[in-house]
């Protein structure tokens, strides 16, 4: 269940903000808290942000455009709405929600200056939102019922269809008037939702004072509508705007120019305990290949210094410094009809060095030799690494390597290969 911090900003710079925690099912966390933008940082405690914005410095609507699509779709949308605003569509931000089943475009509007403000002010705080949201969004939309709630001197309104607004100065009248002339202005008669038997039903919501500030208007609207429901705010207007943004699905003004960075760094941190263990584990891998690499290094070592004793051996009056005693002593013995079965050893050593080099997911766990044949027991990781193993020994053309047994342990392969010089 996601958590989130619900932050109301002021209409002013100067204005107090509002804070609450609410999950995703509409939950209250805690109590609302009210104080300065760093004291609502402080709350998050690694809790998603949504940040509530003034209604009254933003405009609500919906639009019927066929374009889909982010950017196509951002680009359209000053256009289609260009003739309605009065002021210059470069200095406005638009936004836009899902698309309702009706096929209209839920889309907020607000002035570029505004948002740079309100975004400096939550960067200054160390607050990075998730979602900015037009608090009238807070308000839900009841199919079939009009909806009001009272903040102070500005009413939200819904008629829970397409037609949604804020009025600064307004009494809830006022708001029931503007819904009933922009439904005659459209000529939609549903615009107020009336029902055919009836003339509507109203839910308010509004705290204490304000019922009692309003009495007149809820009595008359009482004569004008079928029913009028009043729910009070005891703990004042967020948390009832807080887990309707939280559970529905507003247009979110985070978007084009003001839309989410892709932060890698973030998205790699929590990965980076376990990159320390891969990396530990590479090169303890690493230092195993060196050490199996070292000792064939000495073994090639010591088998040239036999192979140099040797030589002396056959050649006691020979000083000079022998280059390639491996060659030197096959000389001899070729020239002797001795066998050359021996002579493989170190070149086809070497081979198989170079080989292991390129594989160092491998590894030696024995080598044996005898009669000009080379065995060696290696451990792999999977099959395609064996077979690495065996063309790179035979790309050479000198030797020929074969696979004699594998054998699956736990996790690895278990395998045999063995190394003989080609031809015989």
């Amino acid at each position: 269940m996601a958590e989130f911090v619900v932050i109301r900003l002021g209409r002013s710079s100067a204005d107090a903000v509002e804070w609450i925690a609410v999950d995703d099912n509409g939950t209250r966390r805690g109590a609302p808290g009210m104080g300065t933008l760093e004291q609502a940082a402080a709350e998050i405690r690694g809790r998603a942000v949504i940040v509530l914005v003034p209604a009254i410095e933003t405009i609500t609507t919906t639009v019927n455009i066929p374009i889909r699509g982010g950017a196509r779709l951002r680009a359209a949308l000053p256009f289609a709405l260009e003739e309605s605003l009065a002021e210059d569509i470069e200095n406005l931000h638009f936004a836009s929600g899902l698309r309702r089943a009706n096929g209209e475009l839920p889309v907020a509007v607000v002035s570029i200056a505004k948002m740079d403000e309100w975004m400096s002010a939550l960067g200054d705080a160390g607050i990075e939102a998730l979602r900015m949201v037009p608090e009238n969004y807070g308000l839900a939309r009841i199919p079939g019922t009009l909806s009001l709630l009272v903040d102070r001197d500005c009413i939200f309104f819904n008629d829970g269809a397409d037609t949604e607004f804020a009025m600064q100065g307004a009494r809830p009248s006022d708001a029931l008037v503007a819904a009933g002339a922009l439904a005659e202005r459209s000529g939609d008669e549903e615009g107020v939702d009336q029902e055919a038997d009836g003339k509507g039903h109203l839910l308010a919501y509004c705290e204490a004072d304000d019922e009692e500030r309003f009495s007149h208007d809820w009595i008359a609207l009482r004569h004008e509508l079928d029913s009028v429901d009043i729910n009070l705010l005891a703990d004042g207007v967020l948390p009832k705007l807080a887990v309707t943004v939280a559970s529905g699905n507003s247009v979110n003004l985070l978007q084009g120019a003001y839309g989410a960075k892709t932060d890698y760094r973030s998205q790699l941190r929590p990965w980076r305990g376990a990159a320390v263990l891969l990396l530990g584990l590479m090169v303890v891998g690493l230092v195993g290949k060196a050490v199996d690499y070292n000792r064939l290094v000495q073994e090639e070592a010591a088998l040239k210094a036999r192979f140099t004793e040797e030589y002396r051996q056959m050649r006691p009056g020979d000083t000079r410094e022998v280059m390639d005693p491996v060659n030197a002593v096959r000389s001899i013995k070729q020239g002797l009809g001795a066998s050359t079965g021996p002579q493989v050893f170190l070149p086809s050593l070497r081979q198989l060095g170079d080989a292991m080099a390129q594989n160092t997911s491998a590894r030696i766990e024995n080598i044996s030799y005898r009669a000009g044949v080379i065995d060696v027991r290696i451990t792999s990781p999977d099959v395609a690494t064996l077979d690495n193993i065996q063309k790179s020994v035979s790309a050479s053309g000198r030797f020929r390597a074969s696979i004699q047994s594998t054998d699956q342990v736990a996790d690895e392969i278990s395998s045999r290969l063995q190394i003989r010089e080609t031809g015989s």
